[in-house]
């Protein structure tokens, strides 16, 4: 397993060593003190799978009260992976980080808690599983405008299908004073 920094400190793309042969192929997708050694600090208490089509964007979303950490991965398809800091007081305050992951590289990317999250399908469709460190908590997860003129992700479409949510998302401004703080313990 190898381990690649992104340019947002603790976002972290994972690729897993594959045995491949004439049958197939093998991999380990978790190893509890392998990630926790490569600075993915859990424990994982909830794994999630979405599918959804070719144009979906999903995020970007958080949790305020349970912040979670999320390791990502995609099993069937493609997606644009998106990690953002939302931290108050980071060095990297507002920026983000994308990876493509699709089912035939297996990479997968850590978010940890305190970034928001979300993905664009690429695929005609995909399967995305993550772990996350938190339980679900939909009264303290937000929606940030993936569209937020101040964040300028470069997601691969123009006219994503959204949900009812995401399409009433609002710009990272309209939470400034809820957003966790950053800690000089995560440098």
């Amino acid at each position: 397993m190898r381990i690649v920094p992104t340019e947002l400190p603790g976002v972290l793309i994972v690729e897993p060593e594959v045995h491949r042969d004439g049958r197939g192929f093998f991999l380990e997708t978790f190893h509890e003190a392998k990630y926790r050694g490569g600075g993915m600090a859990g424990p994982f208490v909830q794994d999630n799978q979405s599918r959804s089509l070719k144009g979906t964007l999903r995020g970007l979303h958080l949790q305020l009260r349970r912040p979670q950490g999320k390791l990502v991965r995609v099993i069937a398809g493609e997606v644009f992976d998106v990690a953002v800091d939302v931290r108050r007081g980071s060095p990297t305050f507002g920026r983000w980080a994308g990876v493509t992951l699709s089912a035939d590289d297996f990479r997968q990317c850590y978010v940890p808690p305190g970034f928001a999250h979300g993905f664009c399908v690429l695929s005609d469709s995909a399967d995305v599983e993550y772990k996350c460190t938190e339980l679900y908590d939909r009264d303290s997860e937000i929606a940030i405008a993936w569209d937020d003129p101040r964040l300028a992700v470069r997601w691969p479409v123009t006219a994503p299908i959204l949900s009812d949510r995401d399409r009433a998302a609002r710009p990272l401004e309209a939470f400034l004073d809820r957003l966790p703080a950053f800690t000089t313990t995560e440098l």
